[in-house]
């Protein structure tokens, strides 16, 4: 390297050691990881929340710990899978939780970053809790199991009075032994007990005056034979040796080369990373030889100073607007067919980011039933919905039969113009149904249930380290 490049290097360096200016230091990651709320690939630190949030894809956390800081827009996370149930049996209730992740704004309906949303459920486990049983009066004692020496004999007894419920079981043991003697000695006869491990190999690595074996030994001791009745000794040989194989010439140790020279920054926005790296080659290991000790990459921040691009995205479809027809003053419960439009907005695009893919207004062909009188039924019941409030007291969930009005039978394709293919038509508005009256009311049958069990709702980030 010439002494130029030497004083640029040196230079870079001290310029990614000076102290951030601005707000408190922060830790600088590349990646908010939403399923656990945590920071992932570190960046480096001593820099700014607002250097480090150049690039909205990145996140930022305090050094003494604390919370992972996502450096996007704020939008809610993805909801938590269901935590377990609040009882093993009969009904309980479970929980689950979304968060408010971003910075330096608020998620919809004005909610700050770091809030957390719970939603309760009824769960059901088992239907039913377990019953222990209880056991009949042992059964007589079979025969002894041997006929010389010493054997056991066993009796049963049967989990039946009563018998258990629900996948409950009997404490205690369904079979009892004892021992019992025949009075007559039995002959021994020897058995080998199993081959010790294989003893370690004479040499380390070929060559030398000698070919490495290695080598193992057995005892006659899986019984030993009797003496009196005398039993059968143990066939075969104790000990036995066996040719070392496979072992490798004698190994080699690496060395480190010198370190290369600095990379260009990673990044073109935001903080990114400038690496040297060096090889293990001054000598490479060989046959088996230890690797070089240490990190063959060693990394610095680097910051480009320029945003990087924020991509918009489209917030949720309004409302449709009413269904009219231009020519016509109203089109209410008539057969006339109308169009109706609905808008969104692509918000968050910054910095030459990409625009939202798609159009902003969406048109349909429509028929206006807003406020027509229908004839109507009741619905079957609706699924029980979640229980309210879930992290308050004596939670509550619901189920209607709703009053549905019939729609009228109204051709639902027709053709704007001949020869260019049909327009598909729907409903639009809240039409008055009429129905028979149930239980006092005609527009809708609720009923309630309580949510046994409830947890309590406790952030999960309290417990991290």
């Amino acid at each position: 390297m010439t002494t130029q490049g030497q004083a640029s290097r040196l230079l870079l360096l001290l310029l990614l050691a000076l102290p951030a200016t601005g707000s408190d230091p922060v830790l600088c990651f590349t990646k908010y990881e939403d399923s656990s709320a945590t920071c992932k690939g570190l960046l480096g630190g001593g820099v700014s929340a607002e250097d480090c949030c150049l690039n909205a894809a990145y996140a930022f956390q305090k050094p003494g710990g604390g919370p992972c800081q996502a450096c996007r827009t704020p939008r809610w996370s993805q909801w938590s899978v269901w935590a377990p149930c609040s009882v093993t049996c009969t009904e309980g209730s479970q929980l689950r939780h979304r968060r408010c992740v971003g910075w330096n704004g608020q998620c919809p309906e004005k909610v700050e970053p770091g809030t957390l949303e719970w939603q309760l459920q009824v769960c059901e486990d088992q239907p039913c809790c377990p019953e222990i049983g209880g056991w009949s009066s042992w059964g007589p004692w079979a025969s002894c199991s041997v006929t010389c020496s010493k054997g056991t004999q066993a009796r049963q007894r049967k989990c039946d009075h009563p018998a258990p419920k629900c996948g409950g079981s009997c404490p205690g043991e369904a079979r009892e032994f004892k021992i019992c003697d025949t009075q007559q000695v039995c002959p021994t006869h020897g058995a080998w007990a199993a081959w010790g491990p294989w003893g370690p190999c004479s040499g380390t690595c070929h060559g030398g005056p000698y070919a490495p074996v290695e080598r193992r030994s057995r005892t006659c001791s899986a019984p030993e034979p009797s003496t009196k009745p005398p039993g059968k000794p143990c066939p075969g040989l104790a000990h036995e040796q066996r040719a070392c194989a496979g072992l490798p010439p004698c190994p080699v140790a690496g060395g480190w080369g010198p370190w290369g020279p600095i990379s260009s920054c990673s990044v073109t926005c935001g903080l990114g990373q400038i690496l040297e790296q060096r090889k293990c080659d001054r000598p490479a290991p060989q046959h088996g030889g230890p690797t070089c000790a240490g990190d063959s990459t060693r990394a610095h921040i680097c910051k480009q100073g320029v945003p990087c691009p924020v991509d918009g995205e489209w917030e949720a479809w309004g409302e449709w607007s009413p269904c009219s027809r231009p020519s016509m003053k109203s089109i209410s419960c008539e057969e006339i067919p109308g169009q109706q439009t609905r808008s969104r907005i692509c918000k968050g695009r910054k910095f030459n980011g990409h625009r939202c893919p798609g159009n902003h207004q969406d048109i349909r062909h429509c028929y206006n039933i807003q406020r027509c009188r229908l004839k109507g039924s009741l619905s079957e019941w609706t699924s029980w919905g979640l229980c309210t409030p879930p992290c308050g007291p004596n939670p509550t969930r619901s189920r209607f039969r709703n009053c549905t009005a019939s729609l009228p039978k109204f051709p639902l394709t027709f053709s704007a113009v001949e020869g260019q293919g049909e327009k598909n038509l729907t409903f639009w508005g809240k039409p008055w149904a009429q129905c028979e009256e149930l239980q006092g009311q005609k527009q809708a049958v609720e009923e309630k249930r309580p949510c046994l069990h409830a947890p309590a709702c406790k952030d999960p980030l309290d417990d991290s380290p």
